[in-house]
């Protein structure tokens, strides 16, 4: 017999308990949608980005929602933060994150002022 560990338990309790949800809905008429979006919830970065705009729900530059996210994924505070680890999280926010969920209808990006805002977000 194997232990289980306590994030695996809370996986499967999670997974459950979406499942559940799911399958109380009725307005899920297709399928890939479901399949979207736990695909654009599976990245950890992209997570904390939902979560930081979720914090403030309030307009925020992508230089900060990048600080943000790099504080909540390395547990530092901002002070002690390499410029290095912000600006390569600010890269791939840009570059990768961002534009998925910004196709997503989640959040808006203005490239101009370089300024995200939530949008989903805001109206829960």
């Amino acid at each position: 017999m194997t232990a289980t560990s306590h994030s695996a338990v809370d996986c499967a309790e999670f997974i459950l308990a979406a499942l559940d949800w799911l399958e109380a809905r009725d307005d899920l008429t297709d399928p890939t949608a479901i399949d979207d979006a736990f695909e654009l919830l599976a990245s950890e970065r992209r997570r904390l980005f939902l979560e930081v705009m979720t914090t403030y729900e309030d307009d925020l530059t992508l230089p900060d929602v990048a600080e943000e996210v790099a504080v909540r994924e390395t547990d530092t505070a901002v002070a002690e933060l390499p410029a290095d680890r912000v600006a390569d999280t600010y890269i791939s926010l840009y570059h990768d994150h961002l534009p998925r969920l910004v196709d997503a209808g989640l959040i808006e990006y203005d490239q101009e002022r370089d300024l995200v805002r939530p949008t989903a977000i805001r109206q829960r």
